[in-house]
């Protein structure tokens, strides 16, 4: 008989809040996830980082101090704490914090998609690697030393840099770039704007 799976995300004790409703829209926005099975996941993860966290604060036998040291190393490689944190910086992790991981993400971030939705597509379709290793869950959290190693499959045909949609992507990032105003463009206009009030 196969061993039935054990679920791996809590439900919300109430589904029905309307804002935790809205901030929840408001991350499927910005982060792309497809169902809230996704976000309920990612704070699944993160409570259990807290969770360990507030277990281990108060204890100070030599034992704690290994998981102490442990669960920062973890959380470090996964570029959630920086490399001096304390066992408290756990409790200020927030949602946000997690989201930013996952691979969806990352390689929006990286401009290998036109949209937060496109990279889901890409990472789905089997598009993206990690080194040499496809991965296809765009929920998959990267750790800080492969993040440097994500790229396009090189059998697929985004490998190739004149392929449409990745020459939509440069074009989107030169209009991007042709509308942030320079250094000097804002002293100008700051030049401006002081010469005017003092003339008023």
């Amino acid at each position: 008989m196969a061993r039935k799976l054990k679920k791996k995300y809590s439900r919300p004790t109430h589904l029905w809040q309307m804002e935790r409703i809205k901030e929840e829209k408001q991350l499927r926005k910005e982060y792309g996830y497809k169902n809230k099975k996704e976000i309920w996941k990612m704070q699944s993860i993160l409570r259990n980082f807290r969770a360990q966290a507030r277990r281990l604060i108060p204890l100070t036998d030599k034992q704690a101090q290994l998981e102490k040291k442990q669960l920062l190393s973890r959380l470090y490689s996964l570029g959630l704490v920086k490399e001096n944190a304390q066992i408290e910086d756990v409790l200020a992790l927030t949602i946000r914090d997690i989201l930013e991981r996952r691979l969806q993400t990352l390689v929006f971030r990286k401009k290998m998609a036109n949209t937060i939705k496109q990279a889901r597509q890409f990472i789905t379709h089997g598009h993206i690697v990690i080194g040499d290793k496809k991965v296809t869950s765009p929920s998959h959290l990267v750790r800080v030393d492969e993040e440097p190693l994500i790229g396009f499959a090189p059998n697929s045909p985004l490998a190739n840099e004149m392929h449409p949609e990745r020459m939509a992507v440069k074009s989107k990032e030169k209009k991007e770039e042709a509308k942030e105003p320079t250094e000097e463009e804002i002293e100008e206009k700051e030049i401006k704007e002081l010469a005017e009030e003092i003339g008023e």
